[in-house]
């Protein structure tokens, strides 16, 4: 399968080329806005360096491609409108257009738990620690926390009305991802540890404690992302879905059940069973 990846040298791209890249199965054709020097990480990396923006470039890179994995974004919650229009709402179009005119069968879009942040917000944070009852799934109404989450939000209606009332793409997957890391904070302890080497708290403190509870609710090891990337690569039934991106933590509130019963999405690691960072 050729498949085309946008925003590629981020968590989650670095996470799908580190497990899938040697793949024979698939052919990877990578698009970011910078390239890697030589001896750097994914320096020895192919990459088409042009901007999401680039409607021309997108359109040409997409060319003879079977797929699409679109992660490119700005992704921060604090973002004005200013940050967040071209590359999230200009971009996610330009993403669909490009897999409409040169007929991508299937398009997986990275999208995020922001689109649901309200539901986190309001209950925080109770809803890091077990026993809490609440449980989101793609059926609850959407409620962005953000432009960021809002953005989100578009990108999976204006991919249902793509495959919805255009021949192409056919299958389009929203995976709203919670908290994946680079592979030095790739733990349910790891934003707590960055924390602490960011200077931002010590280890051991009220806020260090409540971000290692939220991450052992939130986490989805880079594993476990890139093999739901590929279950949505591998599916051949799904025509639009809306999937939960998280590993299967015993405190976490996004359902798993209905991208294990569609996509067969087997997630193998759970925040609750680390007690401690890596020494």
């Amino acid at each position: 399968m050729d498949v085309l990846m946008t925003g590629v040298y981020g968590r989650c791209g670095t996470a799908v080329i580190d497990r899938l890249h040697e793949d024979p199965e698939y052919d990877f054709t990578y698009f970011n806005r910078s390239d890697r020097s030589e001896g750097e990480p994914y320096g020895e990396l192919d990459t088409v360096v042009a901007d999401i923006s680039d409607k021309e470039a997108l359109e040409s890179a997409a060319e003879g491609q079977d797929a699409m994995v679109h992660m490119a974004a700005y992704p921060y919650t604090d973002g004005e409108w200013s940050d967040i229009f071209e590359p999230n709402i200009i971009g996610m179009y330009n993403a669909l257009e490009a897999a409409r005119e040169q007929e991508l069968e299937s398009f997986v879009f990275i999208s995020s738990n922001h689109v649901m942040g309200l539901y986190e917000l309001d209950n925080a944070p109770e809803i890091y620690y077990p026993d809490h009852d609440l449980v989101v799934d793609h059926t609850d109404p959407v409620r962005p926390d953000s432009y960021y989450g809002a953005s989100k939000a578009f990108g999976e209606d204006l991919g249902r009305y793509y495959v919805e009332q255009h021949e192409y793409p056919k299958q389009f997957y929203a995976l709203r991802v919670c908290s994946v890391r680079m592979p030095e904070y790739d733990h349910p302890y790891g934003d707590a540890e960055k924390g602490v080497d960011d200077g931002e708290f010590e280890r051991g403190s009220e806020e260090y404690e409540h971000t290692v509870a939220r991450m052992k609710a939130m986490w989805q090891s880079r594993r476990d992302f890139a093999h739901q990337v590929e279950c949505c690569l591998d599916d051949d039934d799904v025509e639009f879905g809306i999937f939960s991106g998280v590993s299967d933590n015993h405190r976490r509130w996004y359902d798993l059940e209905h991208a294990r019963s569609r996509i067969g999405y087997d997630p193998q690691d759970d925040g609750e069973e680390w007690d401690a960072p890596p020494e």
